[in-house]
């Protein structure tokens, strides 16, 4: 299963606008909560924990229904600026099952939209929270702004039995990954895709198919995982965007997912790289 999805959650919008539904979640007897620290979450092992529901704090944001009971969130000790992820954090993901992580993704990204968006973009004043927690409301102008999710598209790029793989100099020593961008307005995916291959490696690419897609939470992106053929193998790097970039065989992705020291360490099994490298050598 690929990371961040799989939440066994229903999402109960039809409940969102009704107060009275909202209070009942508040008081039902099996509700629980998920408390983020500083958008860290809480973990008993490889799970999330979550403590009985308060029917008190009434500035939960209602996830939905799991395993038939209200599941709450929420945030304490949020800066206003957006948290970075930690090695402490990657840790965890790395051991959490993919539901329990699209469970905590869910949930970091709705109270780091929260967090970010106090104010009317419209009229620039206060906003509330609205609709059990999945939109502000502004008392000025009477606009509703709801939680957004920017689309990225995220690419193996092959070239006979070769697949293109980059690094950005933050990134831990030995990693490397697929080329991946924001999606522009007025783009289509494969438009994007062939962009962004060709502004960080100089490469121009053809055919694109889509793979899968991911949820990704740092804060809020929808990564659209496609493979896309290259028309040659020269390289031309953008040293603003890459460190490096190289073309790896078949051979080599399929040691680095096996976790073989070689040319090269793999995305973790919880990014969508991961996946679609998975995909490309087994082809």
């Amino acid at each position: 299963m690929i990371g961040f999805t799989g939440a066994a959650l229903e999402r109960v919008d039809n409940e969102r606008d009704d107060p009275e539904a909202f209070a009942r979640a508040l008081a039902d007897p099996g509700a629980r909560l998920l408390v983020l620290n500083g958008l860290e979450p809480p973990i008993a092992g490889d799970r999330l924990a979550l403590v009985p529901m308060d029917p008190a704090r009434g500035d939960a944001l209602l996830l939905g229904n799991l395993d038939g009971a209200p599941l709450f969130a929420i945030g304490d000790g949020v800066a206003t600026a957006p948290a970075m992820r930690s090695p402490t954090l990657m840790t965890a993901l790395a051991d959490m099952p993919a539901g329990e992580a699209a469970l905590y993704g869910i949930a970091r990204s709705l109270i780091d939209w929260h967090v970010r968006h106090g104010f009317c973009a419209n009229c620039g004043q206060a906003t509330s929270v609205s609709r059990a927690g999945w939109a502000r409301a502004c008392g000025g102008c009477g606009a509703q702004h709801f939680p957004r999710t920017d689309p990225v598209v995220i690419m193996a790029v092959e070239h006979g039995d070769r697949v293109l793989l980059g690094r950005q100099p933050s990134w831990p020593p030995g990693r490397y990954s697929t080329l991946a961008g924001f999606v522009e307005v007025g783009e289509s995916i494969e438009e994007a895709v062939a962009r962004e291959v060709f502004e960080e490696a100089g490469v121009r690419v053809g055919a694109v198919r889509y793979v899968a897609s991911q949820p990704w939470p740092f804060p809020s992106q929808l990564m659209i995982g496609c493979i896309a053929v290259a028309g040659d193998d020269r390289l031309r790097i953008d040293t603003a965007e890459l460190e490096d970039a190289f073309w790896a065989t078949r051979d080599e992705v399929r040691a680095a997912l096996a976790g073989d020291s070689g040319r090269f360490v793999a995305p973790p099994a919880y990014a969508i790289a991961h996946s679609l490298l998975a995909a490309w050598a087994a082809q």
